[in-house]
């Protein structure tokens, strides 16, 4: 077996297409865009790179096939945040051969000590935790986009080589064909008409005014959260980028006490229901297709990327009437039926009670995993 760094159109394209081939017979598998994938790794794409950095690698064997892929990355705004420096690994992907996967993990691993790292998360993204975050453990059922899917052996893989659970991240679906809970009515009802509270959605041509709330607002609910790093205005931007071929504004909220940012919520329609039978291209007529199926096939289902309360507002119930608010835009067009709350860590018991509160179920679980040098 040999380990080739990806850095040529031939190595980019051996990187991309691996996949393809591990999940060919897998029918729940959504190839993800390469273009997405490709900004990960491109410094002109991924603000990341403004304060860290990133290298991958495929694996083959003595024949030359690929049978392996893995990238590693170190965010320096992160990574000395924990109780000892932390880079991370992701974009795994292998063949069910522990010594490959070994060959793999070693790999990353050395380049993250020889760059001054005692240990790796994985599997992370170089990016937000929004995408591409955590190893499927549970819910082997078609994902959402952004969300990771693996082979149910990679489980193995990470453990045998010695990583550790840090944390795990649990998805629950709500299906929107089955009202909230009363409970849930009664307090939205309640908080909505309290005076000074304001509930709006978002408004494009004024998206440098929400991208501050959002950041403002995001910044103060995450900051007590180990290895928390505030979110950048650049940041902001590139996850709009990413965003607007598949956003619906009124699926984004903002809630607002005596005009003060105090919470958000942000939901996607599924962009795997549009990109299903793509695989991977964004050519003429991929993006034709892209066009139809949002336009007149349409999504049935939706995700919650994302949302968070001002510690001082935690509890108010403003996150019960940012939720009624979508559903009274989503609800009207009879199309949608599942929405996924989109993960929660284990540690994070503030919005474990959320999602018990909506009447979700349970969807899925990925692992967070640490391996320590």
């Amino acid at each position: 077996m040999k380990i080739v760094e990806v850095k040529d159109a031939a190595t980019r394209k051996a990187f991309l297409d691996l996949p393809r081939k591990l999940y060919q017979d897998d029918p729940n598998w959504v190839c993800p865009l390469d273009n997405d994938i490709e900004a990960v790794f491109d410094p002109n794409l991924n603000n990341f790179f403004e304060h860290g950095k990133a290298a991958r690698w495929i694996l083959r064997d003595d024949s030359g096939k690929a049978i392996g892929r893995i990238g590693a990355f170190i965010n320096d705004l992160k990574a000395f945040k924990y109780p000892v420096p932390t880079g991370g690994c992701g974009f795994f992907e292998c063949i069910n051969f522990q010594d490959a996967a070994n060959l793999l993990f070693d790999t990353a691993k050395d380049w993250l000590k020889d760059h001054g790292m005692k240990a790796m998360e994985g599997p992370i993204n170089f990016g937000e935790n929004d995408m591409w975050w955590g190893l499927l453990v549970e819910g082997f059922v078609t994902p959402y986009y952004g969300m990771n899917y693996n082979h149910a052996y990679y489980q193995l893989l990470f453990e045998n080589y010695g990583f550790e659970k840090s944390y795990e991240q649990i998805s629950n679906k709500v299906d929107l064909l089955v009202p909230f809970p009363e409970r849930f009515y009664k307090i939205a009802k309640w908080v909505s008409q309290k005076p000074g509270y304001r509930f709006e959605s978002l408004d494009t041509k004024q998206f440098d005014k929400y991208a501050n709330d959002f950041m403002e607002i995001y910044n103060d609910a995450w900051e007590g959260f180990d290895g928390f790093t505030p979110i950048t205005a650049a940041t902001m931007r590139e996850s709009f980028r990413k965003m607007k071929p598949i956003m619906e504004p009124r699926m984004i909220w903002f809630a607002y006490v005596n005009d003060e940012p105090a919470s958000f919520l942000v939901c996607v329609p599924d962009a795997n229901e549009l990109i299903r039978g793509l695989n991977g291209k964004l050519h003429l007529w991929s993006k034709l297709k892209f066009l139809y199926n949002k336009h007149v096939v349409k999504n049935t289902r939706m995700r919650a990327i994302v949302f968070g309360t001002k510690k001082k507002f935690q509890k108010h119930g403003l996150e019960s009437a940012t939720f009624i608010s979508i559903g009274g835009y989503v609800l009207p067009l009879n199309r949608y039926v599942e929405l996924e709350l989109s993960w929660v860590g284990d540690f994070n018991k503030e919005m474990i009670s959320i999602h018990e509160a909506t009447g979700a179920k349970f969807s899925k679980k990925h692992i967070t995993y640490v391996y320590k040098f």
